[in-house]
Parts: C-alpha cells; structure tokens; sequence
C-alpha cells in the first residue's frame, strides 16, 4: 500500500511562483518514474512533466523553460518548481508515481495523490 499526498498548491497572481511537493509513503521497495499532471474541469488529465529513476525528465511543450521537476529520493518526494506561471496554468495538480511495494506480496503499481489546487490570478 502507498500513498501520494500533496502540498504547495495556492492561489498566485500571474507571473509568481509555487513549489509543489510529493510526499509518498508506505511499504515502498522502489520508486521508479514520477510525474505531475494536471487537470481542468472538462478536460483530460495531461502530463506536466515527468522524472525516472535515472532523473530524465520530460516537460510537457507549456512546462518547458517554467516549470523544473525534481526528486529527493531519500525522501520520496517529487517536487515541481513552477516560475512564471500564467493563469492557463491553473488547475488541479495531480502526484503520480509508478511504485514497487510489498504488502504481503510484491506489486508494481501505478499511484496517484488526490491532488492541489493551483489558482493563477490575472
């Protein structure tokens, strides 16, 4: 069992700045990639940007030269540093993380936090 939680999220006026961050926990063996999505009301979930195990990243084409994702993996976190933010930018921003754990037997699994609001004010 693992669980993702979020925190950062906020209300920001155009052209500030927000950190999120991604704790996760549980019986984690290993943690391969991790990414952000986000999602808006009557829309898909889309990929942000996303960091492996090996640290390479992939930004979607509206994060790239904004947004900068990160790990601390002695923490199990995941990190998203986004700079010059634009009101497109607001959304729900969803944690993922592709996990290995044992809980009772050893599972790969695709986890998902409950995401945090990010608001940006014109």
């Amino acid at each position: 069992q693992v669980q993702l939680v979020e925190s950062g999220g906020g209300l920001v006026q155009a052209g500030g700045s927000l950190r999120l961050s991604c704790a996760a926990s549980g019986s984690i063996v290993r943690i391969n990639a991790m990414a952000w999505y986000r999602q808006t009301p009557g829309k898909q979930r889309d990929l942000v940007a996303r960091i492996g195990s090996g640290d390479s990243t992939i930004y979607a084409d509206s994060a790239k030269g904004r947004f900068t994702i990160s790990r601390d993996n002695a923490e199990n976190t995941v990190h998203l540093q986004m700079r010059s933010l634009k009101p497109e930018d607001t959304a729900v921003y969803y944690c993922n993380a592709h996990v290995t754990s044992y809980f009772r037997t050893i599972d790969t699994n695709d986890y998902w936090g409950q995401g945090t609001q990010v608001t940006v004010s014109s």
